[in-house]
């Protein structure tokens, strides 16, 4: 990804609003806006920063968040405490991408927005699409349940992908030297892998500059 995916967390609690920033901002390729506590709040942030996602909470001391879900034109999420089968069904009806019932994880969120990444990758170009295409989008949005797509590899990708050591993480400069091509091929057959699950981006933070993105095999299809 050129750019990161900027955030918008919905949620009145402002430490589990900060927790859930924190979270967002360790997942590679991901930027956490401002966290908001209210409807009107978020409105606002939304119109204003043009959020990629946003992440929401259902309890909002000035309203639902399913009512906010179903007036906001941006991809959403919701992170709730919201239990009962009729939120859920509300929530997934108007459009939220997945649903993570509190308190979850750094790393479920974590997953859930790799996901979403992979999503917006597979869905990114700017030519019409194929119905397989459409299935495997639908498939990357469900957390940790991105296998391999069982497509044949070209020699190029394959060597990509067994450059990478089980365990280890690498830039996509370490990964072109390994291989004996350029920064921009290997970055586009790695960016391909994420796609199918497999290959996993994290991020290594430097003194300076931007974070690192780093590459390597998830631990589900590493050798045991």
């Amino acid at each position: 990804m050129s750019e990161d995916f900027r955030v918008l967390i919905v949620d009145d609690d402002f430490h589990v609003a900060k927790l859930h920033a924190a979270y967002v901002g360790s997942v590679a390729g991901f930027l956490a806006l401002a966290p908001v506590g209210s409807t009107a709040q978020a409105l606002q942030s939304v119109h204003s920063l043009r959020p990629d996602l946003v992440l929401l909470d259902v309890y909002l001391p000035d309203g639902s968040g399913l009512d906010l879900l179903g007036q906001l034109d941006v991809d959403a999420m919701m992170l709730t405490a919201a239990s009962d089968a009729v939120s859920i069904r509300t929530a997934l009806r108007r459009g939220a991408l997945a649903y993570l019932l509190k308190p979850f994880t750094a790393e479920s969120l974590s997953q859930q927005l790799r996901s979403y990444a992979r999503y917006r990758r597979i869905l990114g170009q700017q030519h019409a699409v194929d119905q397989d295409t459409i299935e495997r989008a639908k498939r990357a949005l469900v957390a940790g349940d991105v296998a391999p797509s069982g497509k044949p590899r070209s020699a190029t990708e394959a060597s990509v992908l067994e450059s990478l050591a089980p365990g280890e993480q690498y830039s996509a400069t370490e990964v072109a030297e390994r291989v004996g091509v350029s920064r921009a091929t290997a970055q586009r057959y790695l960016s391909s892998l994420a796609d199918d699950g497999a290959v996993e981006i994290q991020l290594r933070y430097g003194s300076t500059g931007r974070p690192e993105h780093r590459y390597g095999v998830p631990a589900r299809l590493s050798p045991k």
